[in-house]
């Protein structure tokens, strides 16, 4: 009898594959996982956040042997986790203001010291209103104190947690409730908003780096990474909404993917305020791939037209971000 092996084939990069040598799999494939952000919270069909706090996390409470507090700002991922007197936390955990997320882990980070407790690490996180908005004071101060704190920032791109509100991290053409498809140029303007990673990069802190869904072993090596510095360490990871971008929940992964090649969402690393690498983008596409599918970009394509000239615009972003990162890959790595 042939036997069957299309199950789980080794090389096929699935989270779960059992085939893989133990040095070769990700975090999430461990049955040994301690699955910081378990069952019951109340996150949506198809969450980014859910999956990008668990895969961060629990890669941190690995490279931290355990020894990990968790500072969380208000927010989605604080509401969808802890419905009082609930929570699915499975760390020490705490719960700041929306704004000043970055200043109680600084707090938490010296009384660890002062209480003879330097082994044990600190993450915070919040996800982009909290972090590039309302506590952006508080992380600055953070950076430029180099404070010894791991800041997250789980970036769906809106206050999704509020109404669907804009933040500085919204991509411009994107409706929101507050910026609608209206008028001549619908959605969010151009030339408006934050680049957060590039503005950490300003700071001059240790280490700084995107991530997405879409590659685990990229994101943990990224966690693992930044848990092996001392001082501010800032990671950025994009996490798609299916309420707020208005798509199937089963696209999370693969808008994750799109974001990333064409060129809107560009995966790096940076120390002391230089890149030291970048992802390759080995299968580019334009950004209409990416847009298409998100409710949230309707406006670009309404009825049989296209709005050429807007479209034009944010490919010219991607284009921009692949220049700048040297994204496109050749035969050698991409192999």
């Amino acid at each position: 009898m042939m036997k069957n092996t299309s199950f789980n084939p080794k090389g096929n990069r699935t989270i779960g594959n059992r085939l893989q040598e133990a040095c070769e799999c990700t975090v999430q494939s461990s049955k040994d996982r301690c699955n910081s952000l378990t069952s019951g919270h109340r996150a949506c069909q198809g969450c980014g956040e859910a999956l990008g706090a668990r895969w961060v996390v629990d890669a941190a409470m690995k490279a931290a042997k355990g020894k990990l507090l968790v500072v969380n700002a208000t927010g989605c991922l604080e509401v969808f986790s802890t419905p009082y007197p609930e929570t699915a936390w499975q760390v020490p955990w705490v719960h700041s203001l929306f704004g000043n997320a970055p200043a109680v882990a600084t707090g938490v980070a010296a009384a660890m010291r002062v209480k003879g407790k330097g082994d044990v690490r600190v993450l915070a996180q919040g996800g982009d209103g909290s972090t590039t908005d309302i506590g952006f004071g508080c992380l600055s101060g953070m950076f430029e104190r180099n404070d010894d704190v791991l800041y997250v920032c789980y970036d769906n791109q809106a206050y999704m947690n509020t109404g669907v509100q804009r933040s500085s991290a919204t991509p411009p053409t994107a409706s929101t409730a507050t910026t609608p498809s209206m008028g001549h140029e619908p959605g969010n303007v151009f030339g408006t908003g934050k680049n957060l990673p590039l503005l950490a990069m300003a700071h001059q802190i240790p280490y700084v780096a995107t991530a997405s869904l879409s590659d685990t072993r990229d994101l943990e090596a990224k966690v693992e990474r930044a848990m092996s510095f001392s001082g501010a360490r800032y990671l950025h990871v994009l996490v798609p909404c299916p309420l707020g971008w208005g798509y199937v929940p089963n696209d999370t992964i693969r808008l994750s993917r799109l974001a990333v090649q064409c060129g809107l969402f560009p995966l790096f690393e940076a120390e002391d305020g230089e890149v030291t690498s970048a992802t390759k983008i080995c299968e580019p596409c334009p950004v209409e791939d990416y847009l298409k599918p998100q409710k949230r970009f309707a406006n670009l394509f309404k009825g049989d037209k296209k709005s050429d000239k807007r479209l034009a615009q944010m490919q010219a972003i991607a284009d921009a971000n692949i220049r700048r990162f040297d994204l496109l890959g050749d035969e050698e790595n991409c192999k």
